[in-house]
């Protein structure tokens, strides 16, 4: 009897052990014939989770729109906030908050997307230096017409603001059809295409404040 008992467990040892074996086998030939074990799984899902984000494609053109268009943009809210205890009548004072409502946001987009490209966000500049970027850029407003325009008030404000802004302007729309023409990013083309439909009704309203057609 003792030695039948060494037996069986001598034989059932033996078919543990193999069936282990089989296993193991089993486990391996998975992995190499297309299953994932940890390691696969690891390797596929690396460049999909760990990847960043990309800012988007854009061009030189953009890069050009979102510099020139954030001073153009701060000049506009300068003459804008001008207004407030300057223009005498309400509809230059909606038109001026309506502006200075718009194009603060849109300077802070602006500079989002220069942060993001690795780009410098042009300095907020005055004096001398910010009235050189007026030749340089269209509807910019010299030095002399800024300090003329901070020394009106009432009606004449009033007339010098629209005048002034009307010619403003017509220079970001040139600039803002350039990028549309030119530019390669979507968000910056997109918003040059809302600058042209914006101030271009801006500057219908403006003239006809001013009694042309």
């Amino acid at each position: 009897m003792t030695a039948h008992r060494a037996l069986v467990r001598r034989t059932v040892l033996s078919v543990t052990a193999g069936a282990a074996a089989l296993v193991l086998a089993a486990c391996g030939s998975d992995s190499g014939s297309g299953g994932h074990d940890m390691g696969s799984m690891e390797s596929d899902s690396g460049p999909t989770t760990t990847a960043p984000a990309k800012a988007g494609d854009h061009n030189d053109a953009d890069v050009d729109f979102s510099k020139e268009m954030i001073q153009h943009h701060r000049q506009a809210v300068d003459m804008a906030e001008l207004a407030a205890d300057r223009a005498s009548s309400q509809e230059v004072k909606d038109l001026a908050t309506k502006v200075k409502g718009a194009q603060d946001p849109e300077i802070k987009t602006m500079s989002g997307w220069l942060t993001s490209w690795g780009e410098d966000v042009p300095e907020e500049m005055s004096g001398a230096m910010d009235h050189d970027m007026s030749s340089a850029m269209p509807g910019m407003m010299s030095g002399k017409d800024m300090d003329k325009l901070e020394k009106a008030s009432g009606a004449e404000f009033d007339t010098m603001f629209l005048t002034m802004m009307v010619e403003h302007h017509e220079g970001a729309v040139d600039m803002a059809e350039t990028e549309k023409a030119d530019g390669k990013y979507g968000p910056a083309t997109k918003l040059a295409d809302a600058v042209v439909t914006a101030q271009t009704a801006e500057i219908k309203q403006m003239n006809k404040m001013l009694g042309k057609s």
